[in-house]
């Protein structure tokens, strides 16, 4: 039961979780169709019902109705005006119906036509029904309003006749074959276009499958057409498929029904100072008459026409603008094209100016329009023949092999022939007499230096650079001088580097130049020259230009305190006075660990300047400061090992004085110098600048001891200080007291030296 239930249920309920029924809302629209198709549904019976009820009918003028014999199963026409009286064997189909009217333009389509015959009267089988053109249409035009037979039935209500503007066309498309008006032949999938202005009549073996509107052919364009099939165009030429052909002629333009618009060109405008470069797809000949081959190149100027439309074997590279020289100029044209008309391909041309000229395909010009060679005075050009030719620019004419190479100089003007190239251009270089240059000869490969004048380098002749290592390129390059001392760097500042800017060495290091050196006052320098194996020392003030074949002598010195290895680099060496500090840690005999900062004054003892084995010397010691600063602590090591630290604390410049320049055995003196021969180093004293110990207890002990020194020595300063107040108190005591003693006698005097007066008075 509860099954069949659930299958009556509507679509419009559904049961939700809880068992509950639930009416889905029905749309207004659908209740609407219901109505109204329910509504038409029963108007339908009632009217049947009517009609069979009824025995006679009024039909009215151009009216009709269907009645059916129901003995002989046939139906026939009754049309108006009359008053038909049904019989018992009959029965009315349908309701009075009014005649088909079709206005002017207009038509309409009947489906299963009635047969008729010459005179358009209907036909009639044996049994009296109308005889039908089954599953045929016809197309019927104005006429006098006319009934519908049986089984005829109205496929196209009655519509507007179409209308075809001017440069419109419909395209038609043929259902079935059939022959036209003009007795000719149609066959099935055949298309055609109805051109305007004019009325389209429609057939039932065509039907229109779209429209077509003209194309306007403006000044200067022309479309291109390509045919779909095999057609004949306006003109009259017949078209095989997928050939392509152009209008040009101005107006309006129709295409065909079996052409199509490939595209819509817009013509070149050619002036003097524009062309077209064109080549060709095919073999064609072209509007002028001439003959074009496949893949041919050429090119159209405004001396063939003004305005070029690409034809349809034409295909536009680029446009080109004209090539213009000056009476300054000139030009070199790869692959000229010769009299034939064909590119010389290999071939060169010179063209010089002042000319203006289009190049032809296959043209190049050969590093486009070049300035001919204008040369001053201080100037000149290098050349190389590429071909054996004679040079008529020289006088007496000269034979030059490929391969030669050659010089001119200025002042001249030249244009260099298609046999020729240009090298390099060259430029004299004016020169101070402290400035120089490289110089390499290509042929020989020998290396010299120009210095002092102006100097051009010849044809077989090429700037050299020198190569330096890279920290004589930093310290030539820095602005502080490169003297084997630091502190006095830091004064003294190179005058041709001030305007230096922070940029790398390999930016701003030119190494054709030649490498000159301001060397300082007092200082020296060493060249070693590595072709003569010979080396000359060079002492300032004085300016240094090395040879090709010349370096520095670089020193690598210690630095810091204490002294670390290779920390300084330089290129000159300080020859006067100057102090050298360091940092050195001694221990005593009873282990006190002291830590001495000591600063030595020493210099470089030379007599003769002019003697070069003397100067040499200098430069025999790579590191002379690291290795005075380890014999000085040495020695100074040695002799505070031996002394406790009360005797070095209260001894200790004397004791490092012995230590260091040692005792003369004539004089029982301390020298006054210390002098290494192998480069003739002399120090003249040592100071102590900070003696602190090493070990904090002891540097604590003697800060204590130190601390109750200054006490004692404050206190007795204090008890000196306050005896020698007291005594002064009491000097000024007594001189007081005697001071009133000696006015109270003169006080008496004085009393009684008035008493007398009064008492002889």
């Amino acid at each position: 039961m509860h099954d069949r239930v659930s299958s009556d249920k509507t679509q419009d309920q559904h049961e939700d979780s809880r068992g509950e029924v639930r009416v889905c809302p029905i749309s207004p629209r659908l209740v609407e169709f219901i109505v109204t198709r329910y509504i038409t549904m029963l108007n339908t019976l009632i009217n049947s019902r009517s009609r069979q009820n009824r025995s006679m009918f009024r039909i009215p003028p151009y009216h009709y109705l269907h009645v059916l014999d129901q003995t002989t199963n046939v139906t026939r026409l009754e049309t108006g005006p009359q008053t038909f009286v049904k019989k018992d064997n009959e029965m009315v189909l349908s309701n009075t119906e009014k005649m088909v009217v079709v206005p002017p333009r207009h038509f309409c389509v009947i489906s299963n036509p009635a047969m008729t015959d010459e005179n358009k009267q209907v036909l009639l089988d044996n049994l009296g029904q109308v005889r039908l053109h089954h599953a045929e249409d016809e197309v019927r035009l104005q006429q006098v309003p006319f009934p519908l037979y049986p089984g005829e039935e109205i496929k196209v209500k009655i519509t507007l006749l179409t209308v075809v503007p001017a440069l419109s066309a419909l395209r038609l498309k043929v259902t079935r074959d059939f022959i036209d008006e003009d007795n000719q032949q149609r066959r099935a999938g055949d298309e055609m276009l109805f051109e305007g202005p004019g009325t389209y009549i429609p057939r039932k073996e065509i039907e229109v499958i779209g429209q077509h509107k003209a194309i306007i052919i403006k000044p200067n364009t022309a479309v291109k057409l390509r045919a779909t099939r095999e057609t004949t165009d306006k003109n009259g030429v017949n078209r095989v498929a997928g050939e392509e052909w152009m209008v040009k002629k101005n107006g309006s333009y129709l295409p065909g029904v079996y052409e199509e618009v490939v595209v819509t060109c817009t013509a070149y405008f050619l002036t003097d100072k524009t062309a077209v470069h064109v080549a060709a797809t095919q073999t064609f000949t072209d509007e002028k008459g001439r003959q074009r081959k496949s893949g041919e190149e050429y090119l159209i100027t405004v001396d063939d026409m003004e305005a070029f439309i690409p034809g349809v074997y034409e295909n536009v590279i680029e446009t080109k603008g004209i090539t213009t020289l000056t009476n300054r100029q000139y030009c070199i044209i790869v692959n000229p094209v010769g009299a034939n008309g064909k590119p010389q391909l290999g071939a060169k041309k010179l063209v010089k100016g002042e000319k203006s000229f289009f190049l032809q395909p296959g043209e190049l010009l050969e590093n486009g329009v070049q300035d001919i060679f204008i040369l001053g005075e201080n100037e000149g050009i290098v050349l190389k023949a590429l071909e054996a030719h004679k040079d008529t620019f020289a006088n007496p004419p000269v034979d030059r092999k490929p391969g030669d190479n050659w010089m001119l100089t200025g002042p001249l003007e030249y244009i260099p022939p298609v046999e020729v190239i240009v090298l390099s251009t060259r430029k004299a270089f004016p020169l101070h007499q402290n400035e120089g240059i490289y110089v390499r000869n290509t042929n020989t490969g020998k290396v010299r230096a120009v210095v002092g004048k102006t100097y051009m380098l010849q044809e077989d002749e090429e700037l050299w650079e020198k190569q330096l290592p890279l920290i004589v390129k930093t310290l030539l390059s820095s602005e502080s001088h490169t003297a084997a001392d630091k502190h006095y760097a830091k004064e003294w500042k190179n005058p041709n580097k001030e305007n230096v800017q922070d940029d790398t060495v390999g930016d701003t290091w030119d190494g054709t130049k030649v490498v000159t050196f301001q060397v300082p006052h007092n200082a020296a320098v060493q060249l070693y020259d590595y072709k003569s194996k010979m080396s000359r020392v060079v002492f300032g003030p004085d300016l240094v230009m090395l040879g090709p074949d010349e370096q520095f002598t670089q020193l690598s010195l210690s630095a810091g305190n204490p002294k670390k290895p290779n920390m300084w680099k330089a290129i000159a060496l300080w020859l006067s006075p100057i102090f050298t500090s360091d940092v050195i840690t001694v221990e005593t005999s009873d282990h006190a660990r002291l830590q001495l900062d000591l600063q030595y004054n020493r210099h470089f003892e030379i007599e003769d300047l002019t003697n070069q084995v003397e100067a040499s010397k200098l430069f025999c010691v790579g590191d002379f400061v690291g290795d005075l600063c380890k014999a000085m602590a040495s020695r100074i090591r040695g002799a505070v090992s031996s002394i406790t630290f009360d005797d070095f604390h209260k001894n200790s410049a004397k004791i490092i004085e012995v230590a260091v320049f040692g005792m003369n055995p004539e004089t029982r003196k301390v020298r006054e110098r210390i002098k290494f021969p192998a480069n003739n180093f002399v120090v003249t004293s040592v100071d102590i600048k900070s003696v602190e110990p090493v070990d904090q207890r002891t540097q604590d002990s003697l800060l204590k001891s130190v601390t109750l020194a200054i006490e004692i020595t404050t206190q007795s300063q204090e008890a000196a200080a306050r005896r020698e107040a007291e005594r002064h108190e009491q000097e000024s005591q007594g001189k007081l007291e005697r001071q009133r003693i000696e006015d109270e006698a003169t006080s008496e005097k004085a009393r009684k030296k008035l008493l007398a007066l009064q008492a002889e008075s």
